[in-house]
């Protein structure tokens, strides 16, 4: 009767073992099909096989003759659903319990263990395993998809501890993972062992290759690009797909690019270019390479092939049914060199770099080119700014604003400011609560009294383009009426996670305010009018005594109107406030007030400061 029992027990295990091999080559011919659905049809119903061979099998009592194929079947199972779903679940971890809970059921070991966790499971598997050799290698198999889920989870003082004890090295002594992975020596696969996806040397080559990947980006993105490049140069010398080693040259590019090697670094841009079809993360270092270069065609040209290759839809291979190294890495991160971002987002910087190297015509094109992109709704919206990728939609507007009327394109900008001032009409009864965000620093709108203002201080100088004197000095008016509602100096309380938005907002309103006093003061100039000009500047030079450009021109009404000492004394103010540092020199502008800024910078005024130092008495030069 034992020996018919046993007669029907290893006729089961051939049986099963039979069904693991047939999914598993059914898995492969599934990786091998050309045919998308035909591959997802094999590949799940291989899925769904294992899964019920799964069910079976755990469905009897644990037993040591057929936990080898239990141990691999579960491998398969989780292998073939991990690649199927592109990520790691809660159920797999699941799945891995209870494979190390069936060897420990063999060992009599169902009590306290049970309930201590994983990490205290595979210390008394792992030991279980010396009395029951045949387990060894499909439990390292387990194990190396144990590292991989705790790998994309980011669990690594788990995987240091599990990799001490597959290495069984208790002392801790060594504590760079990559060198315990490197040390993992897993054992040979049996020549008659069932089928199986992924042996545990080739999860090992993923492993390593992942974890130096993210290593060496961390290392990147914290600004360590030394220690980046042994990481790196790690991934791009072992088993690397070539999706990955396209970034994996990049960031190599971007440490030397950092380091100050920009002849290296456009080798390695260049192979990044060669290795596959995804031209972005690529592309984009090699404008920040040209641009650090100081080669600003080169630049721009890079940013326009960028924007042409994010405009193609990427085709990829379907990933192959294996846990790869894509799979263990995290998501994109915004500081990292090799997020590139949408096809919008790359269109602004191209058009951004446009006007700050004084590209007009190009700029004014691709903002118009941005704007439509943006304002389809297939285009995700930018982000409110000081988040990232980049300025939200007013800001856009004004920039673009900007470039039209550097461009010699007056009529088109006011057009432009119609716009924008036709989508925030319905905020200006409100403005009296947001001017009050604005200086506290709340998530609230705080930017949009400054985008108004800024509104029509733009279409201020859009019609002193075309002419038009008393309706330029009225759009200054209305400019100046909405800023000066409130002080930005009266601080209230506010969120301390907010008090730089907070500072940053009144530095552009403070600079806001000079700029329009400035641009009615310089109409009043050139209609004759130096009184009510003076008062201008006066008012510029109280309310952002930081801003240099308004000492210039009230020196200069000065001595127009004949005010010498006023003048002379406002020089000798001016002299010492050069020396010192300039106020609020740290905090950037948005590039539409920068812009701005530098119009109504004169060009002659280290000429004129010379011309009235030497005209002072003696007395009083240095």
């Amino acid at each position: 009767m034992s020996r018919q029992t046993t007669s029907v027990g290893s006729s089961c295990l051939e049986l099963w073992r039979e069904k693991n091999d047939r999914l598993v080559r059914q898995a492969k011919v599934a990786q091998n099909s050309g045919l998308t659905l035909r591959r997802q049809q094999l590949a799940q119903d291989a899925l769904e096989g294992l899964r019920g061979l799964l069910h079976s099998l755990q469905g009897l009592p644990a037993a040591v003759p057929v936990l080898p194929l239990e141990l691999t079947v579960i491998c398969n199972f989780i292998i073939l659903r991990a690649s199927l779903a592109q990520g790691f679940t809660e159920d797999q971890a699941q799945d891995i319990q209870r494979g190390l809970e069936r060897v420990l059921e063999t060992q009599e070991q169902r009590g306290p263990r049970l309930e201590q966790g994983l990490r205290e499971l595979w210390d008394s598997a792992l030991r279980a395993s010396c009395l029951l050799p045949e387990l060894l290698s499909p439990l390292h198999r387990l194990a190396g998809l144990q590292a991989a889920l705790w790998l994309s989870a980011d669990r690594l003082g788990d995987l240091a501890l599990l990799l001490e004890t597959l290495n069984d090295s208790q002392s801790g002594a060594s504590e760079d993972l990559l060198l315990l992975l490197k040390t993992w020596s897993p054992p040979a696969e049996e020549l008659d062992a069932p089928l199986t996806l992924q042996d545990a040397q080739g999860l090992k080559d993923v492993l390593l290759t992942a974890f130096a990947y993210r290593r060496g980006l961390q290392e990147l993105i914290t600004g360590n690009p030394e220690k980046a490049l042994s990481s790196l140069h790690e991934v791009a010398s072992g088993l690397c797909p070539r999706p990955v080693l396209v970034q994996v040259y990049t960031a190599l590019g971007s440490c030397h690019r950092k380091m100050g090697n920009p002849q290296r670094a456009l080798l390695y841009l260049v192979a990044a270019l060669k290795e596959g079809s995804a031209w972005g993360p690529p592309l984009l270092e090699a404008s920040r390479l040209y641009q650090q270069l100081g080669d600003t065609t080169a630049e721009l040209e890079s940013l326009e092939l960028l924007v042409e290759a994010l405009n193609v839809p990427y085709s990829s291979k379907a990933p192959p049914l294996l846990i790869e190294v894509e799979l263990l890495l995290p998501p994109p991160d915004l500081a990292s060199p090799l997020h590139c971002g949408t096809q919008s987002q790359a269109k602004h910087v191209l058009a951004s770099r446009c006007l700050q190297t004084g590209r007009a015509e190009d700029a004014a094109e691709h903002y118009l080119d941005l704007l439509a992109l943006l304002l389809d709704s297939s285009e995700p919206r930018f982000s409110p700014p000081p988040s990232p990728p980049g300025p939200c939609m007013p800001e856009v507007f004004l920039e673009a604003a900007v470039a039209l009327i550097q461009a010699g394109r007056a009529q088109d900008a006011l057009t432009l400011c119609e716009e924008l001032l036709s989508r925030t009409s319905s905020l200006l009864p409100k403005m009296s609560r947001l001017w009050e965000n604005a200086r506290k620093g709340t998530k609230e709108l705080p930017y949009c009294p400054l985008w108004v203002s800024a509104t029509h201080l733009l279409q201020g100088q859009a019609w002193v383009q075309l002419g038009a004197q008393k309706v330029a000095i009225s759009e200054f008016s209305r400019c100046l009426e909405l800023l000066f509602r409130t002080t930005p100096q009266e601080k209230e309380q506010g969120a301390a996670s907010n008090g730089e938005q907070g500072c940053k907002s009144d530095v552009a309103l403070q600079q806001l305010r000079a700029a329009a006093l400035i641009s009615r003061g310089l109409e009043w100039v050139a209609s004759g009018q130096d009184t009510k000009a003076l008062q201008d500047f006066l008012l510029g030079v109280q309310m952002c005594p930081g801003n240099r450009d308004t000492y210039f021109h009230l020196l200069q009404t000065l001595k127009r109107l004949d005010r010498r000492d006023e003048a002379t004394a406002l020089w000798w103010r001016l002299e010492a406030q050069t020396k010192g540092p300039q106020e609020d020199a740290t905090w950037s502008l948005p590039l539409y007030l920068e812009s701005y800024l530098s119009w109504i910078r004169p060009s002659d005024r280290d000429a004129f400061l010379e011309e009235f130092r030497t005209s002072l008495p003696k007395s009083c030069d240095l």
